[in-house]
């Protein structure tokens, strides 16, 4: 792939020049700062170990501009590396020519994302993942019933098992059995220990509206 992309580069003359290569995540930080690059061809896969981890030190370190060249479509992996810094994503599976272009206008300060991957970031920037996953997260626990909240809140401070629990809320067994097949539905849960992971971890995220 690096003596591919080499040639390719290469094959331009005097109007790219390629200063360094690296096989592996060290080697791509240590060729960054030595070198300088004005843009920097990461492959997300390096070596078999993902290169996200080092992509914001490469911007940092060097200045540069990144380009992420990928073989995945798992577009969590692609909007995670440009929220990292890089300026520009293309497949590994891209024509040589457009690979070329999206290395001349990193070069020229402008960025190589497609819509959808840019409609995802300014998405995230609006509406952070973490902060959607516990909007989510209270509005099924605003689906349940005052008495389903009640044992939802019993067993997130460790009420005791089903018996006691029952004998706190002055149901039967039975009864309760069938609150907590109603809850689990409603949270997507499937049992107990389940459900006091669901609830714990809701009381602890930031409730922003």
């Amino acid at each position: 792939m690096i003596w591919g992309l080499r040639k390719l580069i290469e094959s331009e003359g005097n109007t790219m020049q390629v200063v360094g290569c690296a096989a592996d995540c060290a080697g791509a930080l240590a060729q960054a700062r030595a070198v300088s690059p004005d843009v920097i061809v990461l492959d997300l896969d390096l070596d078999g170990t993902s290169s996200l981890g080092i992509l914001a030190d490469l911007v940092k370190g060097s200045g540069a501009r990144v380009l992420v060249l990928s073989g995945t479509r798992d577009a969590s992996q692609l909007d995670a590396a440009v929220l990292h810094g890089a300026r520009g994503v293309v497949g590994k599976d891209a024509a040589a020519d457009v690979v070329l272009q999206a290395i001349r206008k990193l070069h020229q300060g402008e960025l190589w994302l497609d819509q959808g991957l840019l409609g995802r970031i300014f998405d995230d920037m609006r509406n952070p993942p973490k902060r959607r996953k516990a909007d989510a997260g209270a509005d099924k626990i605003a689906s349940l019933t005052a008495k389903e909240r009640q044992i939802c809140d019993l067993i997130a401070a460790g009420g005791g098992g089903n018996k006691a629990l029952a004998q706190t809320l002055f149901i039967s067994d039975h009864t309760l059995r069938n609150h907590l097949t109603s809850i689990y539905h409603k949270l997507g849960v499937t049992n107990r220990l389940d459900l006091y992971v669901f609830m714990t971890t809701q009381r602890a995220e930031p409730q922003e509206r």
